[in-house]
C-alpha cells in the first residue's frame, strides 16, 4: 500500500517536472522566434524601396547559364534583351545542351545582335555544372558590373536593370534582388511561393540588419573585382549548388551588400508542379548550408529548431491539456505580431494573398526545414540541371 502510494507520487512529480521543464524549452523557442521577428523581420518591414526611377548607372553584363532551356529562352530572353538601359549587353551560356537550344539562341541573335552566346562542350572533365558555365560568362563579360538571372525568369519590368544597377554606387559590390514565382492553381504552388516568400524574408533581412548570408541566382548582382578578387567559385567548385548563396556567404558584409525590393525588380518564374520535381530541387538547394559560416548556421539553426519545437510543444500542450489558456495566449500573441509585421512584408513582395494561410504554413515550413536540413547534411547533389 504504502509503495503504490510512493510510486504514485514519484511518478505524479516527475511528470510535473517533465511538464514544467516542456514548457520552459517551449517559452526558450517563443523567446526566439520573438527575436527573429523583431530584430530581423521587422527591419524589412519599415524597409521602403526608392521609388523615383533612377538615372542610369554603370554599363552592365547580364549573364545566364542556360542548359536545355530552348523554350524558356524563346518566351523570356527578348524581355531582357528589351530592357531600358542606354549600355548593357546580354550574355547567355549554353550549358552542354542537348535541345534546341542552339538553334534558338541562333534565331533570337537575327533579331537582337548584340546577343552575346557563349557554348560550352561536353567534357568529362567538367563535373561543375553551373559554376564553370557561369564563369565562362564572366569570363567573356565586356563590363565590371554583373547581373544574374536565370532563363526561366521573366524581370517584371523594362526597368529591372535600370533599378538593379543604381544600386552600385559608393562602396556596394553586391546587390540581393528578389525573385518571387507565379501564382498558379497548382495545389503544391501556395506552399511553394510562402517557402520562397520566408527564405527572402530571411536573407533580405539579415542584409538590412549587416549580415547578409545569402542571394538567389534569379536576381542577383555584383561586381567583376569582386568576383575576381575572391577567386571566383574556386572555393567550393567542388560543391555543384552555391553559385550564388555561397557566393554572397563569402564575400558579403555590412559594407558591400545592399537590397533592392522595387516590384520593377522582381525576377518572376514558375515553381515546380510536382512533389518529385520540388523535392529535387530542394534537395540541391539545401546541400550547401552546411558549409555557411559559422554564425550564419546557428543562425539558421536556432530559428529552424527553435520553430519546429514551438509547434511541437504547442500541438503536444494541447494534447495533454497542460495549461491550455496560457498556451493558446502565447501563440495568439506570436501570432498577432506575426501578422502586425508580415502584413506590410508580404505586400511588399507580391505574396499578400499568401497571409491568410500564415498560421498553416508556418507550421508546414518548420517541419519542412528541418526535414530538408537533415537530408541536406547526409546527401550529396551531383548534377545542376
Amino acid at each position: 500500500m504504502f509503495f503504490n502510494k510512493f510510486v504514485a507520487y514519484f511518478i505524479g512529480t516527475l511528470e510535473a517536472y517533465v511538464h514544467q521543464a516542456l514548457f520552459v524549452l517551449f517559452q526558450l523557442c517563443f523567446i526566439f522566434q520573438l527575436y527573429y521577428l523583431i530584430s530581423n523581420h521587422s527591419k524589412l518591414a519599415g524597409y521602403n524601396p526608392q521609388q523615383e526611377m533612377p538615372q542610369p548607372g554603370v554599363p552592365v553584363s547580364v549573364i545566364i547559364s542556360a542548359r536545355n532551356e530552348a523554350r524558356n529562352l524563346e518566351i523570356y530572353l527578348p524581355y531582357i534583351l528589351q530592357q531600358n538601359y542606354p549600355e548593357y549587353e546580354v550574355i547567355v551560356v549554353n550549358d552542354r545542351s542537348s535541345d534546341d537550344t542552339e538553334d534558338v539562341l541562333r534565331e533570337i541573335q537575327l533579331e537582337f545582335p548584340g546577343l552575346k552566346v557563349v557554348t560550352v562542350v561536353e567534357n568529362y572533365k567538367n563535373k561543375t555544372g553551373k559554376k564553370f558555365a557561369l564563369t565562362m560568362g564572366i569570363k567573356a563579360a565586356r563590363y565590371d558590373h554583373f547581373l544574374f538571372t536565370d532563363a526561366d525568369c521573366k524581370p517584371a519590368t523594362l526597368n529591372w536593370i535600370t533599378r538593379m544597377a543604381a544600386n552600385f554606387n559608393g562602396s556596394t559590390q553586391i546587390v540581393l534582388g528578389y525573385s518571387p514565382y507565379v501564382k498558379t492553381s497548382n495545389f503544391l504552388n501556395p506552399f511553394i511561393r510562402f517557402e520562397t516568400l520566408k527564405t527572402g524574408i530571411n536573407y533580405l533581412s539579415s542584409a538590412l540588419k549587416g549580415d547578409p548570408y545569402m542571394g538567389i541566382g534569379r536576381n542577383l548582382a555584383y561586381t567583376k573585382s569582386l568576383f575576381f578578387g575572391a577567386k571566383g567559385f574556386a572555393s567550393h567548385m567542388h560543391v555543384m549548388s552555391g553559385d550564388d548563396d555561397l557566393f554572397v556567404n563569402q564575400n558579403g558584409n555590412s559594407g558591400n551588400t545592399t537590397i533592392e525590393i522595387h516590384p520593377d525588380t522582381f525576377t518572376y518564374s514558375d515553381a515546380k508542379s510536382t512533389l518529385s520535381s520540388w523535392f529535387i530541387q530542394k534537395k540541391r538547394h539545401m546541400g550547401v548550408g552546411k558549409l555557411y559560416k559559422n554564425s550564419h548556421r546557428r543562425m539558421l539553426s536556432f530559428d529552424a529548431i527553435s520553430g519546429f519545437l514551438y509547434y511541437v510543444l504547442f500541438i503536444l500542450f494541447i494534447i495533454l491539456k497542460f495549461e491550455p489558456l496560457l498556451i493558446a495566449g502565447v501563440v495568439l500573441f506570436r501570432l498577432i505580431l506575426q501578422f502586425a509585421i508580415y502584413r506590410k512584408i508580404f505586400r511588399k513582395l507580391d505574396c499578400g494573398d499568401l497571409l491568410w494561410w500564415l498560421p498553416f504554413f508556418d507550421m508546414i515550413y518548420y517541419i519542412y526545414l528541418n526535414v530538408f536540413g537533415l537530408i541536406g547534411t547526409f546527401i550529396k547533389t551531383t548534377r545542376w540541371k
